[in-house]
């Protein structure tokens, strides 16, 4: 069957190549957003639903509630991609594999994390503290108003960071892996992770099965995110490719997340600081490991450094992924 073949390298490696420079270049369109949403609001609408039709009963009953839930998403997930896939092989080999990129594009957020992060720091100085906390409350969990203005940088660099894994690395990994089918699967077990992933009364056992999947599927990207940035840092001015590589050896491990550590512990030693560490969440004071053994009190200009190294590691990983399309197909 010929859309088999868009689902396996060199395909999956060109459709990725694609879909990072449409997603790096033009986002997510605001106007198709208001049209039809956006993938992930898709999928969260279908979270949302199984959750509210699952998670009752004993703890026992809720965790085999989140597992059923999770088995229904992920099924309903693989059938529409792969139904996708074969639709987009109708259209022949080259023109199929154009628009699995024009959806595959949907899935990393190199350039929404980009605006996002930059606009914490043009927040800082134009409008101060207060405009900081704003905008850095539309990317983070954690309790802005406990926030002074280092806190508020550090946190826009972890920010930048984790979802440098989570949001571009680890669905760019998924997509070259399997195509379309792989980077939509790997959303949704993140989606759901997101949303009731958490420690909490509601969710803490209903959700045990998507939060413990999601830190299996992220366990590669965490690792090839810090060996990017590592990488980056050292085509890069400012930063610190040793300091990444020696706070990655002593501090990763010690994260609360098992992912998370890796590529916030690379960015903290690239950039001469301490980034994770106690932090409050609501009214909830949360106990972590420092990544880093910088400074602590990290300012605008630092998010300006972190982003020209986020860029660079974004161009790093387009290069690899676009040379190993085309040995691949060179070779086979």
């Amino acid at each position: 069957m010929p859309w088999i073949a868009l689902t396996h390298p060199p395909d999956t490696l060109g459709i990725l190549a694609l879909a990072l420079l449409l997603e790096a270049v033009a986002g997510y369109p605001d106007r198709l957003y208001r049209a039809v949403g956006h993938p992930v609001t898709w999928i969260g609408q279908l979270i949302a639903a199984l959750e509210r039709g699952l998670n009752r009963g004993t703890a026992a009953g809720r965790r085999l509630g989140g597992i059923l839930a999770l088995v229904l998403l992920l099924t309903v997930t693989a059938a529409v991609s792969l139904a996708l896939t074969a639709l987009a092989a109708l259209a022949g080999q080259g023109v199929g594999a154009v628009l699995l990129a024009l959806l595959a594009a949907s899935l990393p957020a190199q350039r929404s994390l980009f605006v996002h992060v930059r606009r914490v720091s043009a927040a800082l100085r134009t409008e101060g503290l207060a405009g900081g906390r704003r905008a850095v409350s539309m990317i983070v969990g954690r309790n802005p108003d406990s926030l002074d203005e280092a806190a508020v940088c550090r946190a826009a660099i972890e920010s930048l960071a984790e979802n440098f894994s989570d949001g571009i690395v680890a669905p760019a990994l998924w997509i070259g892996a399997g195509g379309l089918t792989g980077g939509a699967l790997y959303k949704a077990i993140n989606t759901a992770d997101s949303m009731i992933g958490h420690r909490t009364p509601r969710y803490e056992a209903f959700g045990w099965a998507s939060a413990r999947l999601d830190d299996l599927v992220n366990l590669p990207a965490s690792r090839l995110t810090a060996l990017l940035l590592v990488v980056s840092a050292a085509l890069s001015r400012d930063v610190s490719a040793a300091g990444a590589w020696r706070a990655i050896r002593r501090d990763a491990g010690r994260h609360r997340s098992p992912n998370a550590g890796w590529p916030e512990a690379a960015m903290a030693g690239a950039l001469g600081l301490r980034l994770a560490g106690p932090r409050i969440y609501g009214a909830t004071r949360v106990e972590d490991a420092w990544m880093g053994d910088g400074r602590p009190d990290a300012g605008p200009d630092d998010i300006v450094r972190a982003l020209k190294l986020y860029r660079t590691a974004c161009a790093l990983q387009f290069t690899l992924v676009f040379a190993g399309a085309g040995i691949w197909l060179y070779a086979f």
